[in-house]
């Protein structure tokens, strides 16, 4: 019998314990959350992938965020910052979405083996899950600001309303929200663009009303520190990233016959989501001035005011609220899920590796959405800008801590291992070179945010954020020459990882804990039986049987 057979036979342990295990396998299997995403599950072509990611950034927060920027320092200033951080999300996005894709696994895992070490991404998969609660927060909020509008219902009921209503859809994981995503998209995009063109074609002054804006800050220039202090609050949106990941690690294999979709639907559908992104912060600008008059600044950066008011210049009034009252559910639906979704998976992520125990993920989408109503009902809306502003300094800390690590450490230093590694015991449980790097460009930019360090210097938190994640995570590999990313450098399977074009292997072995099948990264060999044990078991061993030993 093969080495390969005689893995796939091993039995496992039966018991209490299995039982957990089972429960486990069940719930992770329908999306494979937690895991690396097998190559017979990756059955959607590129373009379907990249339109359920790009389906997930249909939120109205980027109206109200460029609203906010806007009024506060002119549309000069708010143009120039929504560029400037574009550019920044652009660079950052793109090394994390391509290993998401190239290697079929969400940013958790791809963090794990980019600098933090296995329990040390812990700390970014909490940051990670609090941008989810924040935005659907948010989404909720102005979701609600519609059904009062529309239907008459308390801001309160809505918010519940908005939170309730995404649970069914949440549950099932990709197969649904692909469908409800691609489905949705032409709709959402026909709501927002027709009264934006409708506008700007019968009524050129609004373009130059818009121009010429100077903000209730602003002085009709452009300023540096406004400039930096609206892209801080642009930034907080550079941990979406993480969404994306969620979709394009369902990406198929890239071969030479179908490279050119694969990379179309990467770049469009990983880092090119801020295009989009920024289009909506302007488009945001451009509604709240053109309402400003009408309904005030308290108002003008709610999204449905100001679709309502669009909506109202271009069709009959008994269409208008209706209207602008879908366009902010169906965008809210379609964010909400998303999430509700990766929240979930962060948090269960988390939880699993502290606990070695696997709750079931339905526990945590209850969690992230009741951290959400929380912030909803404790009037958030009103203060968005200061809650991302602060948000950010974490946000960039970390993606520009990977983006780097993966950029400069793994293909210009070559001290960080090309191919991410994210299976308990191949890694350190933690790598100073990320976790230094994270809490250092945090924790300073943080403190220069509240002016800790001085008026003059708070302006430049998201920068200094930026620098310092991007400078010490290169240095911090240099001092420790790259020691404590690998705990190991063989995982005891003897049949190659990677197939003949790069693509991870759909070689399949069953665990002999679980006796579920999975392809081979998925797995490593286990300790102390000549057999192989999934990710997931791995993670949830609460004695360390199945680990394998470290190497020197």
């Amino acid at each position: 019998m093969s080495t390969t057979e005689s893995r796939v036979t091993t039995s496992g342990p039966t018991g209490p314990a299995r039982t957990g295990t089972d429960q486990a396998v069940k719930e992770t299997l329908e999306d494979y959350t937690l895991r690396f995403a097998p190559r017979s599950y990756r059955r959607w072509s590129p373009m379907v992938v990249a339109t359920t990611a790009l389906g997930g950034i249909a939120y109205m927060a980027d109206f109200s965020i460029g609203a906010g920027i806007g009024l506060a320092h002119g549309t000069g200033n708010a143009l120039v910052a929504i560029a400037v951080a574009a550019v920044v999300i652009f660079v950052t996005g793109f090394p994390l979405a391509y290993y998401g894709a190239r290697y079929n696994i969400d940013l958790d895992l791809i963090t794990r083996g980019s600098g933090f070490g296995y329990y040390g991404s812990v700390l970014t998969s909490v940051i990670f899950a609090s941008f989810t609660f924040i935005f659907f927060a948010l989404e909720g909020s102005i979701m609600a600001q519609g059904l009062k509008l529309g239907l008459g219902l308390p801001l309160w009921l809505g918010y519940l309303v908005s939170t309730l209503m995404v649970i069914p859809l949440v549950i099932y994981g990709m197969k649904a929200l692909s469908k409800l995503q691609v489905w949705t998209t032409p709709v959402w995009l026909i709501l927002m663009v027709a009264p934006l063109v409708h506008l700007i074609a019968n009524d050129p002054g609004t373009v130059d009303r818009f121009l010429s804006y100077a903000g209730t800050d602003g002085e009709g220039g452009v300023d540096t520190a406004s400039v930096l202090l609206g892209a801080g609050v642009c930034l907080s949106l550079i941990a979406q990233i993480g969404e994306q990941i969620d979709y394009l690690r369902f990406m198929p294999p890239k071969t030479e016959q179908n490279k050119r979709s694969w990379w179309t639907a990467v770049v469009m559908a990983g880092p090119g989501w801020v295009v989009l992104g920024a289009l909506k912060q302007a488009i945001g600008v451009f509604l709240a001035v053109y309402i400003l008059a009408e309904v005030g600044p308290a108002a003008a950066p709610e999204p449905i005011q100001q679709f309502r008011s669009a909506f109202d210049a271009m069709m009959p009034s008994w269409m208008v609220v209706p209207l602008a009252v879908a366009l902010v559910v169906i965008s809210q639906i379609k964010i909400n899920v998303t999430n509700a979704y990766s929240g979930s998976l962060a948090w269960t992520n988390s939880f699993t590796r502290v606990t070695r125990h696997y709750p079931g993920r339905m526990i945590f989408v209850l969690v992230n959405l009741a951290f959400a109503l929380v912030l909803m009902e404790a009037d958030m809306f009103s203060f968005l800008n200061s809650i991302l502003g602060f948000y950010s300094n974490c946000a960039i800390a970390w993606v520009v801590t990977v983006a780097t690590d993966i950029g400069v450490n793994k293909y210009v230093l070559k001290l960080s291992p090309l191919r991410p590694e994210f299976r308990r015991g191949m890694l350190h449980a933690v790598n100073p070179v990320g976790v230094v790097s994270f809490v250092a460009a945090s924790g300073l930019s943080i403190a220069m945010y509240f002016h800790a360090l001085g008026d003059a210097l708070q302006p430049y938190s998201p920068v200094a954020a930026a620098v310092i994640a991007f400078v010490l995570t290169p240095l911090m590999a240099v001092v420790t020459k790259g020691r404590y990313y690998l705990r190991r450098t063989d995982d005891g399977i003897a049949e190659p990882l990677l197939d003949t074009d790069g693509n991870p292997s759909a070689l399949t072995l069953d665990c002999h804990v679980c006796h579920q099948p999975y392809e081979r990264p998925d797995l490593t060999a286990c300790a102390g039986h000549d057999a192989v044990v999934c990710s997931l078991c791995l993670s949830t061993d609460k004695a360390g049987d199945h680990v394998l030993p470290a190497t020197a």
